[in-house]
């Protein structure tokens, strides 16, 4: 279960003087078993949740409590040793989170699933971008967690890949939980049950029903954009009088 409680984040701009509240009073309880899709307008703090979830950032008010696993956000590529392999990085990561004795299980995975060949002995720094990507998202995967963390991490590779990896999320969920943020609508619906509205600067909505959720998104973004076209038009309006 992971709880957040009376949750504030704001960053500083260049003068080191603070700006608005990026997050601001953000509270919910996510229960075993429940998938969470992060919904909002760009800029509206998604990933910075997704970072203050998983621990690479602090709130400035309130705190997250986690009484599961969580993973890194998926596909993440920073962390590995440049100068090192691919399995060389893997064998580190395996002892790391205490898998000694799945070492093996661990490199099986990885190679059939990033897809990646014989650059899995090649010091990753070797790695085109798409290589590095499709090992990151792999390693993410290799290792067990109650709750991962998703940030557009679907959108990596061609379609036979973003299909591979909609298919793991699957098989995943049959024993964890995923908090998301992406794109694409569908993969929203389809994975995940409930929906958290961040709004900037003012507290977010939580939707039992990820589906209600995203209706009510799309239905205040589509007010807003008939609302801007018509106050634009009226200002053209206006211009051409004059």
């Amino acid at each position: 279960m992971i709880e957040v409680k009376h949750l504030y984040k704001r960053y500083h701009n260049q003068t080191r003087q603070s700006v608005d509240w990026l997050l601001k009073d953000v509270n919910f309880t996510l229960q075993k078993g429940v998938s969470l899709a992060l919904i909002g307008r760009n800029g509206a703090g998604k990933s910075t949740l997704m970072r203050l979830i998983g621990g690479e950032d602090h709130p400035d008010r309130g705190e997250v409590i986690r009484r599961c696993r969580v993973s890194w956000p998926i596909g993440v590529a920073g962390g590995f040793q440049g100068s090192m392999t691919g399995r060389q990085n893997l064998k580190f990561l395996a002892r790391v989170h205490g898998y000694t004795d799945r070492i093996k299980e661990v490199i099986d995975f990885m190679q059939d699933f990033s897809e990646i060949g014989k650059a899995f002995d090649e010091p990753i720094k070797t790695y085109s971008s798409g290589m590095r990507s499709r090992f990151a998202f792999g390693v993410s995967l290799a290792f067990e967690f109650d709750v991962y963390l998703s940030d557009e991490a679907t959108a990596t590779g061609d379609a036979a890949f973003k299909a591979k990896a909609k298919q793991v999320f699957h098989e995943r969920l049959g024993k964890a939980s995923v908090i998301m943020v992406s794109h694409e609508e569908q993969i929203l619906r389809d994975l995940c049950q409930a929906a958290l509205w961040l709004r900037k600067g003012e507290a977010p909505v939580w939707f039992d029903d990820v589906n209600e959720g995203l209706d009510a998104y799309n239905e205040s973004v589509k007010r807003g954009s008939k609302g801007a076209a018509k106050q634009a038009s009226q200002q053209t309006s206006a211009r051409q009088a004059a």
